[in-house]
């Protein structure tokens, strides 16, 4: 798009920005896993509603947790939180804006975003997909949705099973201290159907989620 093609929407758009990450994934998934997912449910929300915008993703943020793996690059939750708020402001020419996010490490930045950017304009709304009974990272949850979107980056041969930590753990230790391979969970079993009824039902949710936002 230009910024002619932009200026002419009306009503102005929604902004709606993937958040991911470039960090570890196992031995079996690539660095940008958080990203093509978020990417891709932005895609699906934007191609469902006629009044949004896609930008490009984020795709290097707050990934501290996965510190000691080659590839992993974090700008560290300040910055993150800092970026996010100057974004928002910056699109001043959109009606509010949506994040998709893709990387759960990136929780405690967005919610410092949130909080400083309440009662601006344009609005923002943060959103997390809910999967009740996936596992924390590069497990079957993460290795399904990329068998459905990207079966080519997938090494399914060097796939390897992780051991299954709390969130509390995961955030007090960091990844390394818990699984050498970087995985959490247990990638075994993953499905390209499985990740393609995932992605409907993290799709459904976002779309209601921006529709009760939006009014």
């Amino acid at each position: 798009m230009t910024t002619a093609d932009i200026d002419g929407c009306d009503p102005a758009p929604l902004l709606v920005v993937p958040v991911g990450s470039c960090e570890q994934h196992g031995p079996h998934l690539p660095l940008h896993t958080d990203t093509v997912i978020a990417e891709a449910l932005a895609r699906r929300l934007v191609e469902r509603r006629g009044d949004c915008v896609l930008a490009p993703p984020i795709t290097i943020t707050a990934s501290a947790e996965h510190a000691g793996f080659a590839g992993t690059l974090s700008i560290g939750t300040e910055v993150m939180a800092a970026t996010v708020v100057e974004l928002v402001r910056s699109a001043s020419w959109a009606s509010g804006v949506v994040f998709v996010n893709g990387h759960g490490g990136n929780v405690l930045a967005m919610d410092r975003a949130a909080r400083a950017l309440a009662d601006q304009s344009p609005a923002a709304l943060v959103w997390w997909p809910s999967v009740p009974d996936g596992d924390l990272h590069a497990g079957r949850t993460e290795t399904s949705l990329m068998l459905a979107l990207a079966p080519e980056l997938v090494r399914a041969e060097r796939a390897v099973a992780g051991p299954t930590p709390t969130l509390a753990e995961l955030v007090e230790h960091g990844v390394a201290a818990l699984s050498a391979s970087g995985v959490l969970g247990d990638p075994v079993g993953a499905t390209a159907e499985e990740g393609r009824r995932l992605l409907a039902t993290l799709a459904d949710q976002l779309v209601d989620a921006v529709t009760t936002w939006t009014g």
